[in-house]
């Protein structure tokens, strides 16, 4: 069900007919003027510019930067993780949680924190296990109510600090593909200009000889600038967006548990972490309701010695 989900999300497909729209409609235009497609085929312009554009990514960012505005690039491309229906299990799997914790004491999710492939609640949600960030910064934070070092105030200080960190982190790479964009048409000036001394060494030369190299000169311009405000200026938006979206998810965790952590029971704690949900894939107070009913699976209270155990896993009424 979560591949059917995330492949008839349309935010990859609507990205990717952004880019081919651009080209469509900047080459269409051009053809439409009656201009020559061979004129723009200029290998020395292109690899002026992105040569230079790929040296000063080499020089300006370590090879662990390079490699996340790689993999930044691509998941730009991808569908969104963060959905309605996303949300909607993590708000149940909150809610087992804290209701596990409220019944049976909170150390009693220390396997669960320590172990949470093995955990009979975090086991439940393979999305979660494969977000190692959100899974770390969940179990981290209740690691700290299980051994019981820190009060809810100092809780939600500590969760908030994690989460700059991570959103530092996560900017990194969009920072770094912003200022690419940003250096792409100072590029296709260079290349340019390097075009205008060639022209100039052919002055005395033909009016058509003239008129190519001034053409070739002018393709540098056109390169820098269609690639960073068509291409490489828009995935850097929308890693952006990627990474903000990221942000709202952890934004959730620290919302609910430090209400949990606070006192709040269970629905109620899950519902502060609701609100902080941004509204346009907000799951509606019922919706989450009936998840919940239906779905959310409480694993049993192990029983004190000598007394019979609970029934394996119970669902709420």
């Amino acid at each position: 069900m979560e591949g059917v989900l995330a492949s008839r999300n349309p935010s990859s497909m609507i990205a990717l007919a952004g880019i081919v729209l651009v080209f469509a409609a900047v080459f269409g235009g051009y053809m439409v003027e009656n201009g020559n497609p061979y004129v723009l085929l200029q290998p020395a312009e292109l690899l002026i510019v992105g040569g230079a554009a790929l040296g000063i990514v080499l020089v300006a960012n370590p090879p662990a930067l390079i490699g996340k505005m790689l993999r930044g690039a691509l998941t730009a491309f991808r569908p969104a993780v963060h959905t309605r229906a996303s949300y909607l299990r993590s708000l149940r799997m909150l809610y087992e949680v804290f209701t596990f914790a409220q019944r049976a004491g909170i150390m009693s999710l220390e396997t669960d924190v320590e172990e949470p492939h093995n955990s009979r609640i975090f086991s439940n949600y393979p999305e979660m296990l494969k977000d190692r960030e959100a899974l770390h910064f969940l179990c981290d934070s209740l690691r700290m109510l299980v051994i019981g070092v820190t009060t809810p105030h100092e809780l939600d200080h500590l969760m908030d600090l994690d989460i700059e960190v991570q959103r530092r982190g996560r900017m990194e790479p969009v920072n770094a593909l912003s200022s690419v964009a940003d250096a792409l048409p100072g590029l296709g000036i260079v290349a340019a200009v390097l075009g205008v001394v060639i022209t100039m060494e052919a002055i005395g030369g033909s009016p058509e000889t003239v008129g190519q190299k001034v053409a070739a000169a002018l393709v540098g311009t056109f390169l820098g600038i269609l690639l960073c405000y068509g291409v490489v200026g828009p995935i850097a938006s929308r890693l952006e967006n990627v990474c903000t979206a990221k942000t709202h998810c952890l934004e959730v965790f620290r919302t609910a548990t430090v209400a949990f952590a606070r006192g709040s029971s269970p629905i109620l704690a899950v519902e502060y972490g609701r609100r902080s949900i941004p509204t346009d894939v907000r799951p509606g107070f019922g919706e989450m309701e009936t998840t919940i009913r239906r779905e959310a699976k409480i694993p049993s209270v192990a029983p004190p010695p000598g007394q019979e155990a609970h029934a394996p896993e119970t669902t709420v009424a």
